[in-house]
């Protein structure tokens, strides 16, 4: 038995709703491992859970993502032993906690070179921006596309990982502050304002045959007319709300587009999909191909301001608490 403080919430809303707590946990069973987690990440799904817009079943934990180590094995367990450095990213709730007991086909191992924090910090990014970029619309030499919020923890990753791919990249941000940022990482940063007739200017009229959209309602109608015929819109995030109800036919008005919302969970639902793409994300920053950036550290017992301040995007790069 192990006890552990853990973050919960017993009704959605702001952040005030989550709550630490002290509780016990049960040695692992079958298939499990027990975790003493040294870092944890924050996401913006986190504050959608926490608010309602994806309901859980209450109470809950909060939290998809930390990196920590191997405490002690349950049955059936063959893949890690103790003392192994391993993170997960995704899944069922839960991570805001000092002590988890985890299923192990759930978790990754984490490679020499790559650092605690950035594990836990970067893999749900890291493995968004491999889905995205490898998988939903494959980046190939010589595209120009466009990555919408290029400032922010995903964006970073995927606009390095993009230039790597031999693209050309334009990233949208909402700050000068952020600029600073994302000129390190794209070829073109341009401003909320007006971004798809900037698109058009950028690529002498023609478009974008893929914009990557985490921002949601707010950039839903303006990305749309920055692609060309046959182009993809990935809305992967709601940044900004969810993407009201459209007609179908606007895609076809709009030159026979593509639109599609996925998420991480469909990309790496089996244990060879989620082992690659964690090992994928991480060779690229072994190599140093990629440059992950931690941004900002809160104690747990901090969360609360660390949602404050990722809803009101005073963060830059990934955030994460420590237990």
């Amino acid at each position: 038995m192990m006890q552990t403080q853990v973050i919960r919430i017993h009704s959605h809303g702001d952040s005030s709703v989550m709550q630490l707590e002290n509780e016990v946990l049960p040695a692992p069973q079958v298939g499990e491992v027990l975790l003493s987690q040294t870092a944890i990440g924050v996401n913006f799904i986190d504050t959608y859970h926490r608010s309602g817009l994806y309901p859980l079943s209450l109470p809950s934990g909060l939290g998809v993502e930390a990196c920590g180590v191997v405490r002690a094995i349950g049955p059936d367990v063959t893949e890690f032993k103790l003392g192994d450095r391993v993170a997960y990213a995704g899944g069922a709730v839960g991570a805001y906690a000092s002590y988890r007991v985890m299923p192990a086909e759930k978790l990754v191992l984490v490679p020499a070179g790559v650092s605690d924090d950035i594990a836990a910090g970067t893999l749900l990014r890291g493995m968004t921006a491999q889905y995205l970029l490898k998988q939903t619309f494959p980046v190939h030499v010589g595209q120009t596309i466009l990555f919408h919020a290029a400032a922010g923890g995903v964006g970073q990753l995927a606009c390095q990982w993009a230039r790597e791919l031999g693209a050309t990249v334009i990233g949208t941000v909402g700050s000068e502050a952020k600029a600073v940022i994302a000129r390190r990482y794209c070829d073109y940063v341009i401003s909320y304002e007006r971004f798809s007739e900037q698109v058009r200017e950028i690529t002498g009229g023609k478009g974008v045959p893929v914009v990557y959209d985490g921002v949601g309602a707010d950039t839903f109608a303006g990305s749309l007319d920055c692609l060309t015929p046959r182009g993809m819109l990935v809305s992967f995030g709601n940044a900004s709300g969810p993407v009201p109800p459209f007609e179908p036919a606007i895609l076809a008005h709009k030159g026979s587009l593509f639109f599609t919302r996925p998420t991480l969970g469909h990309y790496t639902s089996t244990r060879a999909e989620l082992v690659n793409t964690a090992a994928d994300y991480f060779h690229a920053v072994r190599r140093g191909l990629l440059k992950p950036e931690i941004g900002q550290t809160y104690a747990l017992a901090d969360v609360a301001q660390a949602h404050q301040d990722l809803a009101l995007r005073k963060t830059q790069g990934s955030t994460l608490l420590r237990p």
